[in-house]
């Protein structure tokens, strides 16, 4: 059975990801990419999905980790009743000059503090989402034991300690005494190719450390919640692919929402909002070069008609998201189904196009200059909001129920015609900005004339007199002020009815508008809104206090998934979940500047 979600530590070398269980499990890794198929899928089932434990034989060994610093090398040490010893779990970033997708590499070293330690490998590997179990061979010599495994297009080499079989799982006993050290080096390659070459791994770990710490370097968070503001900068910049600029929602798939249920999607693909909104975080905070990463992807990805514009893609700009379920894997805990791919793809979401001008113009504003095809894009995108302009959608929670005028959806319509007017007005450029400027006034009119309730609040959609967490983020795009009564009778609804234990949910479910079975948990992202809402308004105590109970949500290693389940006291849905961080990472910039 895997741990707890908040039990994992994440890996990452900026193409894919692993995650890392107390227990010093590794029970999701898919390679190379974020959204390949699985090797190690037993975060989604048991360890028969595929799984590398590595810890000591002591059944009572007490383990304690932390990343090293500004990275994402996972220091894990084990207590046990002869010694202490140290793993270090490591995904090395590839260097530039490398063809990084020709391999993966993950690397296992053991480092003994005092006394001495007998550790074992567990060892299972299952390709492809569990459906194929590899052809497994001895290899090197006896000095440089190999195990090679291959299944279809994927070949995996581990190095180190010579592991036997029994029963399709391989285990291996290593012994450390205080001083020594032992690796063992997982690699991925494709099996038409030979094994690539061992690594030199005191250089990989080397240069992995630098790589990050160089990157963080350039955090200016300040403030009690400094570690969490970096950690949560590391995680955006973790979830980012290093070589197509792609930014992913989740490093896993199918992680329940609501434990047993059906509520399981898969996140680790390219959401324009969420990426849009990640780099708004970033480039808040000096990263300005990920933008301009960023939008190359999005011209690649849009291509040339913004009318056959996805909501979210693959990592590489791929619109084929087919959502489907596997057998295969069981399911976390039993949460079924598995699925691979996400419908969303073929949505409608009105609200996408305001959030990505909204980043691009926040960009601009940060320095960032224009390409020869920027400007262009962001006028197409525009003139797809002019020809869907009262088109009812699914919205920004994706709902799988009928399309509505949701008021966060138009209040986003609102804000791409307004960032396209700023850059005529404010930069020069050219457009037809006396249409925007029409249409944005008739829109914010419809919104006035439709979205308030007898109340006076604003309203999820123009058929319900339900709120919206979403609504939270009306201000921080410009729409209204903070302290519009509106607003203020908005938070004061949300409150009333959305509040769970203090968390905001995203809506009530119970109004059947998601067109969904079962119920979920409160959303961590929009209990981070509400900071910034309960700060921009004098809220400074509340929005302090909130903002400490997110954080104290956080596991020991500073990562928050999708959701917060407040009777089980534990983690929901995927895991780390950059709608979270970068929610955290505006929180807590809020909370600074309101003293």
């Amino acid at each position: 059975m895997p741990a707890e979600i908040e039990d994992y530590a994440l890996l990452s070398d900026c193409r894919t990801a692993a995650l890392v269980s107390r227990e010093g499990a590794i029970d999701w890794l898919c390679v190379p990419r974020f959204d390949s198929p699985s090797v190690f899928g037993a975060l989604l089932g048991d360890d028969d999905q595929g799984s590398w434990q590595l810890r000591p034989d002591d059944e009572g060994a007490v383990a304690e980790r932390h990343y090293d610093g500004d990275t994402f090398t996972l220091v894990t040490r084990w207590t046990t009743s002869s010694g202490v010893a140290e793993v270090h779990d490591v995904l090395p970033v590839a260097d530039r000059a490398a063809d990084g997708p020709e391999r993966i590499d993950v690397v296992r070293r053991i480092v003994g503090v005092s006394g001495e330690v007998v550790f074992v490998h567990r060892l299972r590997m299952r390709f492809d989402y569990a459906r194929a179990l590899p052809w497994v061979r001895q290899a090197g010599t006896d000095d440089e034991p190999e195990l090679i495994a291959i299944a279809g297009p994927d070949s995996l080499v581990i190095r180190g300690p010579r592991l036997t079989a029994d029963d399709h799982v391989h285990t291996a006993s290593v012994r450390i005494a205080a001083g020594e050290r032992e690796d063992a080096v997982l690699t991925w390659h494709p099996s038409y190719r030979p094994a690539p070459a061992a690594i030199d791994v005191d250089d990989a770990l080397a240069r992995t450390n630098a790589w990050w710490a160089h990157w963080a370097e350039r955090i200016d968070a300040t403030g009690p919640h400094r570690d969490m503001i970096a950690r949560s900068l590391l995680i955006l910049r973790a979830l980012t692919h290093r070589d197509t600029g792609g930014i992913i929602a989740a490093a896993t798939t199918s992680l329940p929402e609501q434990f047993g249920g059906s509520r399981n999607w898969d996140y680790r693909y390219v959401w324009l909002r969420d990426a849009a909104l990640t780099l708004q975080a970033l480039v808040a905070h000096g990263f300005v070069r990920a933008a301009a990463h960023w939008r190359r992807w999005l011209l690649r990805a849009i291509a040339g008609d913004p009318a056959q514009m996805q909501i979210v893609y693959g990592i590489g700009g791929e619109r084929d998201l087919q959502e489907r379920e596997l057998t295969s894997l069981p399911g976390y805990r039993g949460a079924a189904p598995v699925r691979i791919g996400n419908g969303a793809a073929e949505q409608y979401q009105a609200d996408v196009i305001g959030e990505v001008l909204v980043a691009l113009h926040a960009a601009r504003d940060a320095g960032l200059g224009e390409s020869e095809f920027s400007w262009p894009l962001e006028q197409a995108l525009l003139a797809h909001v002019v020809a869907r302009l009262d088109e009812p959608d699914e919205g920004i929670w994706e709902i799988r129920g009928e399309p509505r005028r949701f008021t966060h959806s138009r209040a986003m319509v609102w804000a791409a015609f307004d960032r396209g007017i700023r850059a005529v007005r404010e930069y020069g450029f050219s457009g037809p900005v006396e249409t925007w400027e029409r249409l944005r006034d008739e829109v914010r009119a419809d919104i006035d004339a439709h979205a308030v309730t007898d109340g006076g609040w604003f309203r999820q959609h123009d058929e319900t007199d339900e709120v919206d967490a979403s609504l939270l983020l009306l201000p921080t795009v410009g729409f209204c002020a903070a302290d519009d009564p509106r607003m203020l009778a908005t938070v004061d609804r949300i409150e009333q009815t959305l509040l769970t234990e203090g968390l905001v949910q995203r809506y009530r479910t119970a109004g059947a508008v998601d067109g969904l079975p079962g119920s979920e948990n409160p959303f961590l992202a929009c209990s981070l809104w509400l900071v910034q809402q309960y700060a921009a308004t004098g809220r400074r105590e509340d929005a302090a206090a909130l903002l400490d109970r997110v954080c104290a949500l956080a596991n020991d290693v500073g990562l928050l998934s999708e959701e917060y389940d407040v009777t089980g006291r534990r983690q929901a849905g995927n895991t780390p979940q950059a709608l979270s961080h970068l929610a955290l990472v505006e929180a807590a910039d809020a909370v600074r500047r309101a003293g």
